[in-house]
């Protein structure tokens, strides 16, 4: 028997207590917590916070309106839309008035950090865009074991949280080292390489529109332009979508070995994104890509689309609007160092050995990660499954 069944069997054997959120914590509006500006620069102090997923927006130098919280003092952001939220401990401003800041009131015998946990728990999804705290959610109930189980729960789950940060980290530090290593095996300097327009190389094909209506789960391969930025990475050997046969017909392929470049966008830095093609037959690509036909390692060609060399070349090049894009003869204007196939073949191997170790959710860092977020989910469900003393 684990110490929390044996706190349980001694402390509470009949059940325990369930209680409205909003018995439990008090919020606070962010009206003077919310930025001026959006000019972040990772140069400055305070972050801006979303209680959406991305979190922190950007750091600003803004000296009034920092909500202080601290280890001692956390908070946690309720988003009230979407009811979305993070727990923090740190100093920070807001981008927006939607989202409510909550803390535990005075009178509330309980761990703020297991009523966190807990939440985590609670499974509902607005279905419509209004305020979400007052109406609905802080009429959510939660157990309310006595605080010495509370305690040992958010001890517990926080270990967990711990773990799967010092694989977070870690995986940071090696998206860094990939880039290092990208770059510097890619610049060539002080090396006796050829250097040769893309247009030299090549040729761009550029695809044909279909809409996402038209994606369906089985039929000719294709590749949409905006999954280039939410599904593939540096190279595919299959398709995430496909096409009706007549309907692909009419469009136009990239071929095994073309690399796939999105050529719109909506930013300037989205412009460029590069996918080697290693699928065993063609793949109809979206009108927003071009087809790059060339006889360079494909790997190699994709790695070197994901340097700053590579898109400091093609931004001048780009049009800017409401859509960020870049023609065929913008991106056949951008250099690339051309070493013998073999140098391609090592350089491309190396960096393959990167990618996978930070991108592959089924090998290296990313596996782990998911194998412990699983398994803190696993045992934060299992902890805060408790019999409901009301109910006898």
């Amino acid at each position: 028997m684990s110490k929390i069944d044996e706190l349980i069997e001694q402390l509470c054997p009949d059940g325990v207590e369930f209680t409205d959120l909003d018995k439990l914590l008090e919020y606070e509006q962010p009206r003077k917590y919310i930025v001026s500006t959006v000019d972040y620069d990772d140069n400055h102090k305070t972050p801006v916070l979303t209680a959406g997923q991305s979190f922190i927006l950007g750091y600003t130098d803004e000296q009034s309106g920092i909500y202080e919280a601290s280890k001692e003092k956390p908070v946690i952001i309720f988003d009230d839309f979407t009811t979305s939220f993070h727990w923090v401990d740190f100093d920070f401003k807001v981008k927006s008035s939607a989202m409510k800041m909550l803390l535990p009131k005075n009178d509330a015998n309980i761990n703020f950090r297991f009523i966190y946990y807990a939440m985590k728990c609670i499974s509902y999804k607005p279905q419509d865009h209004a305020r979400q705290w007052i109406s609905f959610y802080s009429k959510f109930q939660v157990p309310i074991p006595p605080l010495e189980i509370q305690n040992e729960i958010a001890n517990i789950l926080d270990k967990f949280k711990l773990l799967e940060a010092e694989l977070e980290a870690e995986l940071e530090a090696r998206k860094i080292q990939y880039e290092h290593y990208r770059n510097a095996l890619l610049s060539f300097e002080a090396k006796n390489v050829e250097w040769k327009t893309l247009g030299e190389i090549g040729e761009f094909t550029r695809g044909k529109r279909f809409v996402k209506t038209d994606i369906l789960s089985e039929g000719v391969p294709c590749i949409h332009y905006g999954e280039m930025y939410t599904h593939y990475k540096i190279w595919a050997k299959n398709a995430k979508s496909f096409l009706d046969p007549a309907l692909a017909a009419k469009l136009r392929v990239a071929k095994p070995g073309d690399v796939v470049i999105v050529a719109a966008g909506e930013t300037i830095e989205d412009i460029g994104q590069g996918l080697a093609w290693l699928g065993e037959t063609d793949v109809v690509i979206h009108d927003a890509c071009f087809a790059f036909s060339h006889d360079m390692h494909p790997n190699y060609v994709s790695h070197f689309l994901q340097t700053d060399l590579f898109h400091s070349q093609i931004k001048r090049h780009i049009s800017s609007g409401k859509i960020s894009s870049i023609n065929a003869s913008g991106l056949s204007k951008a250099k690339i160092p051309v070493p013998p196939i073999e140098e391609q073949r090592r350089i491309a191997s190396i960096l393959d050995k990167f990618h996978l170790l930070i991108n592959d959710i089924s090998v290296g860092i990313p596996a782990e990660i998911e194998a412990r977020r699983k398994q803190y989910e696993y045992y934060r469900n299992k902890l805060l499954t408790f019999k409901n003393a009301a109910n006898g």
